[in-house]
């Protein structure tokens, strides 16, 4: 018949396997924001519970730990085979030499899933088996930590390391249920174990009581009677600290810069290509992706993408056929009028920091050279696609056939034409009234398409709108979907994707195509120039959205809505001197950001606009919040030592009250070692008792009440007994120890309350009884 310690042994351990698969999920919660959660999920959660459960088998049939590990280690590999790898194994579950071989090209596949995608991935065979595998060697890692080697701790530094990879790669919020399920599955894996050891220490010292004849109880024998409730208490302290650092003071600190090139926190940022560029624009981290030089009049704009399906919530990247970038089919020359005046110029771009499939070019681009790998261009809108490496670390020139009407010519020109797909033109059914209501009173009397347009735009960078990056969060219309456009126009205050959705959806109530161009402003000058062109330099921050609208005869024209950014798009009539010509292709704006345009001006009139509040640049506003939450969170951080210990010590004294003797002692142990007093191992109470009467400033009377009560518990069965004293007991308790606390010199008081060591140093143990010595009363 099994032993009453044995069975409690196996059920610690049932408790330990279920937190630890509780804890292996809830750090994997986070994944599935990088990466969306396909078969991989299910694979996941199988391999673990397969593994976990396999170790605690073999547990019970009494195993040395490396077996159980080995054993452990043989399930995942059989899982792992059978799963991805049983077309090449022997019985589908045992490697063999041919599977060794596959493993390096489906680890290269993998990792250029996760260097050339963008998230959220939509993974691959490659990449599911990796996340599969990883997991399963995880959870192999984190059964012997806790289980066999009992440091649960250890284990939840490792679990918080990995749910924090996908933050690490792609910039985000917190996910806040992921991090609250992760602390308390840690938590609970040490409270279990810290239980297990409480009753292996109580019936350890059981056993010592009862051959026990003569000699006081020494305070290591009266510290196992102390409640449960302080280790609990310390437990959820550091829990909470945990949770203040992570949600509270660590966004607020300086984020670590990247070198171009230095791959220290990986190949570089990506492209959003779902308009979701709110985060990749709020990112606190500004790195410059790429450097650019032009003989065009102006920095051109560098599209990666465009979208022109819009289904009433999102825009859908454009998909087609692509050719080979040296095919003749790639990069023809556009069907433009022959009274159209084209304009050749070639840039050349040098990628410093960017991780993306879409390669950046100027439009419309006629012919790239200079790349590296294997790529394909889609005709339809021009954008550069890579069939096989990456843009990081590509030097390319392209070569690019503009268009450039005069005004007169523009005007005669209406939007639309034959060769446009049905999409550029499509509305959802539900599209909230005031999108084309607005589009019809701020058009009316214009004598042509173009008027209209550029009508909207001024619109639209006038003193009526605001950029702004926060206010669509705290809005909460942070998207480009229909609703999103409406609440826009409403609050009018956003950012590019706000201010290009609404151009092309109030274009298209006008009948007139249009589309959604992803890429990067111009950026800054850098003061170099490399064979007469100025080199400018773009950043992170400077990925962009613009609408583009279709002319018969001329092609894509892009308009530049945004308030404050770029410059907008006007041509100029005629009689205009060759390089005064200003068109949407190469229009570029006259500064990078908001606060370098001091000055705006009516792009029809081209008479200066008057600068209020409204146009004012965010970054020009002084905010003072982030220094008060800075401070707040500081003040916080702070106080939770002094409430954690505060509520232990309450803790303690309620249980006194009941009767347990040895709560009450603890109270005195915690404020002695609080205020450097040793309190070693090998000291009795009674003798502890006397040192801080004679030199603490302890009471006699409420020292010798403690003192009875916790020599007559510590021969009481059970150690719990208090003679009906409770009361009397937890009043000396409080007595002492305010009386140590008055006696201490005020700085060591001041440090007691606001640090105190007895949440991290209990009665007995080494640094208990290396103290600072006793506290003399202040004078």
């Amino acid at each position: 018949m099994p032993s009453a310690e044995s069975s409690s042994r196996r059920s610690a351990d049932l408790l330990l396997t279920a937190g630890v698969f509780a804890a292996l999920i809830a750090a994997l919660l986070p994944l599935m924001r990088v990466v969306r959660p396909t078969g991989w999920l299910l694979g996941t959660l199988v391999i673990v519970a397969v593994v976990l459960v396999t170790g605690y088998v073999a547990r019970r049939f009494r195993l040395p730990a490396l077996a159980v590990s080995l054993i452990e280690v043989a399930v995942w590999v059989a899982f792992v085979t059978l799963v991805f790898l049983r077309d090449s194994a022997f019985l589908l579950v045992i490697p063999t030499v041919e599977t060794f071989r596959e493993l390096p090209d489906i680890l290269t596949a993998a990792g250029e899933e996760i260097a050339l995608g963008v998230a959220p991935l939509t993974p691959g065979a490659p990449l599911s088996m990796l996340i599969v595998g990883a997991t399963g060697l995880l959870a192999v890692v984190i059964d012997h930590v806790v289980l066999t080697a009992r440091m649960p701790l250890l284990a939840g530094v490792g679990l918080i390391a990995v749910s924090l990879i996908p933050a690490i790669a792609v910039p985000a919020e917190i996910d806040v249920v992921a991090f609250v399920l992760l602390a308390a599955a840690i938590l609970f894996l040490i409270r279990t174990d810290t239980r297990t050891r409480e009753e292996a220490g109580s019936a350890e010292a059981t056993r010592a009581g009862a051959t026990r004849t003569t000699a006081s109880p020494s305070s290591a024998s009266t510290a196992a009677g102390v409640s449960a409730s302080g280790v609990s208490a310390t437990a959820i302290g550091i829990g909470a600290i945990a949770v203040v650092v992570a949600l509270v003071a660590t966004p607020l600190l300086p984020q670590p810069a990247i070198r171009p090139g230095s791959g220290d926190l990986g190949p570089g940022p990506g492209i959003d290509a779902t308009l979701q560029l709110g985060d990749d624009l709020r990112r606190p981290r500004e790195v410059e992706v790429l450097q650019m030089r032009s003989d065009a009049p102006s920095p051109p704009y560098l599209r990666a993408t465009t979208l022109t399906e819009f289904t009433g919530a999102v825009w859908e990247p454009d998909t087609g056929r692509s050719y080979p970038l040296d095919s003749a089919e790639a990069l023809t020359a556009l069907p433009v009028d022959p009274e159209i005046q084209v304009a050749e110029y070639s840039t050349t771009v040098e990628i410093r920091n960017l991780n993306s499939s879409w390669l950046p070019v100027s439009y419309p681009a006629i012919g790239i050279e200079g790349l590296d790998g294997v790529w394909g261009a889609l005709p339809y809108n021009r954008t550069v696609e890579a069939r096989q490496g990456g843009t990081q670390g590509q030097d390319y020139e392209v070569v690019s056939s503009v268009p450039r009407p005069t005004l007169e010519q523009i005007r005669a020109r209406s939007a639309g034409g034959a060769g446009v797909r049905a999409d550029t033109l499509g509305l959802p059914a539900d599209l909230p009234p005031i999108v084309g209501e607005l589009a019809a009173e701020m058009t009316a009397g214009a004598a042509s398409d173009y008027d209209a347009l550029l009508a909207l735009q001024s619109w639209f960078r006038g003193a009526d709108f605001r950029y702004s990056l926060e206010a669509p969060v705290e809005e909460g219309f942070d998207g480009s979907g229909a609703e999103a456009v409406a609440r826009f126009l409403e609050v009018r205050e956003g950012y590019c994707v706000h201010y290009a959705s609404a151009f092309a959806l109030m274009a298209r109530t006008l009948d007139m195509p249009s589309r959604i161009v992803v890429g990067y402003l111009p950026g800054t000058s850098t003061g170099d120039a490399v064979d007469f062109q100025s080199v400018y330099s773009v950043m992170s921050g400077q990925l962009h959205a613009w609408p583009e609208i279709y002319f018969e005869g001329v092609g894509w024209i892009p308009f530049e809505p945004t308030n404050g950014l770029g410059q907008p798009t006007r041509f100029s009539p005629e009689a205009s001197a060759p390089g005064e010509t200003a068109d949407g292709a190469d229009a570029a704006p006259e500064a990078s950001t908001p606060a370098d345009v001091p000055d705006a001006v009516d792009p029809d009139t081209g008479e200066p606009l008057t600068p209020d509040a409204g146009t004012a640049a965010p970054d020009d506003e002084v905010d003072a919040l982030p220094a008060v939450t800075v401070v707040l969170a500081v003040l916080v951080v702070l106080a939770i030592p002094l409430i954690v210990r505060d509520l232990r010590r309450r803790q303690q004294l309620s249980a006194a009250r009941s009767g347990d003797a040895a709560a009450a002692w603890a109270v005195v142990q915690d404020t002695a070692i609080d205020l450097g007093i040793p309190s070693p191992i090998s000291e009795s109470p009674r003798g502890m008792g006397a040192r801080l009467i004679a030199e603490a400033g302890a009471s006699a009377d409420a020292m010798g009440v403690l003192i009875r009560a916790i020599e007559r518990a510590s021969y009481a069965p059970g150690g719990r007994h208090g003679f009906g004293q409770g009361e009397a007991t937890a009043v000396a308790a409080q007595e002492v120890r305010a009386q140590l606390l008055a006696a201490a010199q005020p700085a060591r008081r001041l440090l007691a309350l606001v640090v105190p060591r007895s949440l991290i140093i209990r009665p007995g143990s080494l640094y208990a009884g290396a103290g600072r010595g006793a506290s003399r009363p202040a004078r």
